[in-house]
């Protein structure tokens, strides 16, 4: 009788860690085989089982997330050699509009960074700012030290990848002065109290401390948005996909056009502009 043991997902595990995984992918995918493992409740494991498996997700969860979880067990099964067990992931139609709901605007981002100027919060009024104007991942935070602000770049070791990125004049000016303000003279900039960088949880927690004070619906407010709204705006005015890419640390250019989607009402404005029409 197959079944999945604490042994397996340990094996499972340290395969991935050999592989230089991120620590939040190994933790994603061993998580989602242990919920597998719990839905399964002791019965044997075949393709019968995965697929009723599929299944359940199909009725409780996005197509998206449904693929994330099915990439995670084929993962998990191409190392047990249980490739009977291999399942196919949803076929999903490529998006062309972003959600206006779930995008973080200029004016709402103005509107954070006057909520966290009066509340007296610098720390985060400059980080908000920085992940803003460089459109780094919320990881990536840390490598925005003092050898940066000195030399106006930063280097970025993530997922395997180095990248150089670029940071202009006004935010090093603009962080120094934070820098001196604090007592900051190395390290990473953006710190806890005990000296530690911050960390997603840290800014997570902040963010969503100023939503109500800010005006702005609370599932907007997340460190990728600002990311989002680096790469809108910086493809608003290049219209240079395979620039943003590079810049953003891409190494597959479908990945930046999710960042490039327009909305669907900022379609429909272009639409009317096109003067096809005559009444």
């Amino acid at each position: 009788m197959r079944m999945i043991t604490d042994k397996h997902i340990y094996e499972f595990k340290t395969y991935l860690q050999s592989e230089e995984r991120a620590a939040a992918t190994i933790e994603k995918y061993i998580r989602d085989v242990t919920a597998f493992r719990v839905w399964l409740g002791g019965k044997e494991l075949g393709k019968s089982a995965v697929l009723a498996y599929k299944e359940y997700l199909i009725g409780s969860y996005a197509p998206a997330s449904v693929n994330s979880v099915l990439s995670s067990l084929n993962s998990f099964f191409r190392f047990m050699d249980w490739h009977d067990c291999h399942v196919k992931t949803l076929k999903i139609q490529r998006q062309i509009f972003s959600k206006s709901e779930k995008e973080l605007t200029k004016a709402e981002y103005e509107r954070l960074l006057c909520a966290a100027k009066k509340r007296g919060n610098r720390r985060l009024y400059y980080l908000m700012q920085t992940l803003c104007n460089t459109g780094i991942r919320i990881s990536e935070l840390r490598f925005i030290d003092a050898d940066a602000i000195k030399h106006g770049k930063a280097v970025i070791c993530c997922k395997g990848k180095m990248r150089v990125v670029i940071l202009t004049a006004p935010l090093c000016k603009m962080l120094k002065k934070y820098m001196k303000e604090q007592g900051i003279t190395k390290g990473s900039v953006f710190q806890t109290k005990t000296g530690k960088p911050l960390n997603r949880s840290n800014v997570w927690r902040m963010l969503k401390e100023l939503c109500e004070s800010a005006g702005v619906s609370k599932d907007k407010v997340f460190p990728h948005n600002f990311r989002h709204l680096f790469a809108r705006t910086f493809y608003s005015l290049q219209k240079d996909v395979v620039r943003l890419a590079d810049i953003l640390g891409h190494s597959n250019i479908n990945t930046t056009r999710i960042y490039t989607m327009e909305s669907g009402d900022e379609h429909r404005k272009q639409l009317q502009k096109l003067g096809l029409l005559r009444c």
